[in-house]
């Protein structure tokens, strides 16, 4: 007789509240510990300076990543004037000064307002991005640091909070919410280019992943004690617009037949059979739903 199979994790979402100092892939690693599965992954990376919301799927909740990584994101984070860093963040070493003690309100004001709405802006050099196939991270430790073509991103909100003086530093404290690929750490250095006194990140917690908020995350020891996921179920609704299926069309989604499109455009919908059961995400193209990934064997 042949070994029993070992029971695998139940299929769900974890919002984990990451502690500062750990990686996203660390937080991976130790919540495939915790579930007893190899079939864990995150959506959203966070550096390992930041704090707060990292969405992990595990199981079948995996294939939902790659769609709940478009969404948008909210911030709150600690930008210091006064000082350049190789990393754009307190993580780096400290490439040059000047005083801040004088950025006036209106100044700061206005090199806000330029970091807001629809914005092109260049990644990081120490970031994941690929460039020839190789991290832009790695290459410029390396010394050959890329040049990194400016993005489109959205920054709907960027908000002082409060600004706190430090002798020739100036701390200010934001909050941002932004699209999907904004770098926070970014925005610091270019306010800090604008007001010519350069700036860096000092703290950033992650306070909302599209629907996912600090307020339901879970920290590692929490989960450590107790164990559980989001339902599949629960976290798709939460995060996609409903489609519900027939009995008919639930089986033709599993058995990979495409429906006639639902008017729902290229936004993925949460497709859920009579009984509950998440069937599918789809997606219309050309008139009819095409599956982005089935759920049900």
């Amino acid at each position: 007789m042949g070994r029993a199979r070992p029971v695998t994790a139940d299929s769900g979402l974890v919002i984990v509240d990451k502690p500062g100092g750990m990686t996203s892939h660390d937080v991976v690693a130790r919540i495939r510990r915790l579930a007893g599965t190899r079939k864990v992954g995150h959506a959203g990376t966070l550096d390992p300076m930041a704090t707060g919301v990292l969405v992990v799927g595990v199981e079948k909740a995996t294939r939902l990543l790659g769609y709940l990584a478009l969404t948008e994101k909210q911030y709150a984070a600690t930008i210091r004037l006064g000082q350049v860093t190789d990393s754009d963040d307190a993580d780096g070493q400290v490439t040059a000064t000047a005083p801040a003690g004088g950025v006036t309100t209106e100044a700061l004001a206005a090199a806000v307002a330029g970091q807001t709405g629809d914005i092109q802006q260049v990644p990081p050099g120490i970031s994941a991005i690929k460039v020839g196939g190789k991290r832009a991270y790695k290459l410029t430790r390396d010394g050959a640091a890329p040049q990194l073509a400016p993005r489109s991103v959205t920054v709907r909100e960027l908000t002082v909070q409060a600004v706190r003086p430090a002798g020739d530093l100036l701390d200010v404290d934001v909050t941002v919410t932004c699209s999907s690929g904004t770098y926070i750490r970014a925005i610091a250095r270019d306010i800090g280019a604008e007001l010519h006194t350069g700036g860096h990140l000092t703290a950033l917690r992650r306070t909302r992943v599209g629907p996912y908020d600090i307020a339901a995350a879970v920290t590692l020891d929490q989960l450590a004690a107790s164990f559980a996921v989001t339902p599949l179920p629960v976290a798709a609704a939460a995060a996609f617009p409903r489609r519900d299926l027939t009995a008919d069309e639930a089986a033709k989604v599993a058995h990979g037949v495409k429906l006639p499109a639902a008017g729902t455009g290229a936004t993925p919908v949460a497709a859920f059979g009579p009984d509950g059961t998440l069937i599918a995400l789809l997606a219309d193209e050309a008139g009819r739903a095409r599956s982005l990934a089935v759920f049900v064997p």
